[in-house]
């Protein structure tokens, strides 16, 4: 589920944006994605991991809000932290690959920002 990126090509600044903006997603959900999206636009590696936090953050969501109203029939209640523990989990592992210089595509994820 890798693409393999020279890691010449990538600075380590953009190696380092990308790892930030995973972290920053573990605790603020979209925004540090939208912030580098909208911001740097002239770096290719950085607009590709904020894509696909951005595609994870809003999967979250829908998943979050799903989760909410089946807690009305309790099952929400088992579901609400298996989906904090995968958005845990993938955010780290989309990290990690992302301080190697490699592109991470988020298994599970709506794919609504191309």
């Amino acid at each position: 589920m890798t693409d393999v990126v020279e890691n010449n090509e990538v600075s380590q600044d953009s190696k380092n944006l990308a790892l930030l903006m995973w972290i920053g997603t573990i605790f603020f959900g979209f925004i540090p994605g939208l912030v580098l999206y909208l911001i740097k636009k002239d770096d290719d590696f950085v607009i590709a991991h904020s894509k696909e936090a951005l595609n994870w953050s809003i999967t979250a969501i829908f998943a979050y809000l799903a989760a909410l109203v089946l807690t009305l029939v309790v099952i929400g209640i088992l579901l609400l932290p298996a989906i904090g523990l995968c958005h845990l989990i993938f955010c780290i592992m989309a990290a990690v690959k992302a301080s190697d210089g490699l592109n991470y595509k988020v298994p599970l994820t709506l794919r609504l920002i191309k």
